[in-house]
């Protein structure tokens, strides 16, 4: 059995290769960063890692990833980032190199591996999305909405599979704050109470190989949830601008 999973080099997407790696999955480890792929692999027990440093914010580079690596029996999609800030303030560059990765990647890639995956009629894919997803973002719009593209996204393909009775699963996990590298990159402070990112990925690794779908770690987070369903849109915003205001 083998698993890719991208954005291995740190937090979740670490995380979740050293849960997979103790099952005795194979592993494909994707980043941009070399060096912490290495020292991700060297912290692993299997024999069969691969690391590929690229960045999948390249649409071309997600088209040679698949042509390198097939055989998948899982993906993980975990690879993204955030940018805090008024969105007048914020560089658009870095915003659009955010979709390439939070959205155009997990498309490409889900696309090019499900399309295998159902000529075998077996494999699983985890898209990684956020609580984010399910709400307005005043301050990180870019990165809100790109999260709320994965959970519709996702949430679609689902429906498709069950429609066709297929072996195939997707997964979807959606964490509140982490402890990871992401605040570094985002620019931001978390106020709430962060879980660990060994936690949240043994928690996914666990849900997803019981098939379920949606996979919130954390009861404040399921609690946040079903607030965010039955809260109005506009009082939501309200409070979510409150909440990313204090992370300046």
């Amino acid at each position: 059995m083998k698993a890719l999973v991208t954005g291995a080099s740190s937090g979740i997407g670490r995380d979740m290769a050293r849960e997979l790696d103790k099952r005795g999955y194979d592993l494909v480890l994707v980043s941009r960063d070399k060096n912490k792929l290495e020292e991700v692999k060297n912290s692993l027990k299997g024999k069969n890692i691969q690391i590929i440093a690229m960045d999948l914010a390249d649409a071309e580079n997600c088209q040679n990833l698949y042509n390198t690596v097939k055989d998948i029996d899982i993906l993980i999609n975990n690879a993204g980032f955030g940018v805090f800030g008024n969105f007048n303030e914020t560089n658009l560059d870095k915003e659009l190199n955010l979709i390439n990765t939070n959205i155009t990647a997990v498309h490409i890639l889900t696309k090019l591996y499900l399309k295998d995956m159902l000529k075998r009629n077996s494999g699983h894919i985890l898209n990684v999305a956020s609580i984010a997803g399910f709400m307005p973002g005043p301050l990180m719009e870019s990165y809100y909405a790109s999260k709320a593209y994965v959970v519709r996204f996702s949430e679609g393909i689902r429906a498709e599979l069950q429609k066709a009775k297929s072996k195939v699963k997707i997964s979807l996990l959606c964490p509140g704050p982490v402890n990871t590298n992401f605040n570094n990159v985002a620019g931001v402070k978390f106020n709430l109470y962060s879980l660990s990112s060994e936690k949240v990925a043994k928690y996914a690794i666990n849900k997803m190989l019981k098939n379920k779908f949606i996979i919130v770690p954390g009861l404040e987070i399921k609690i946040l949830r079903v607030l965010a369903k039955i809260s109005p849109n506009n009082i939501t915003a309200k409070f979510v601008y409150l909440m990313q205001e204090r992370k300046r």
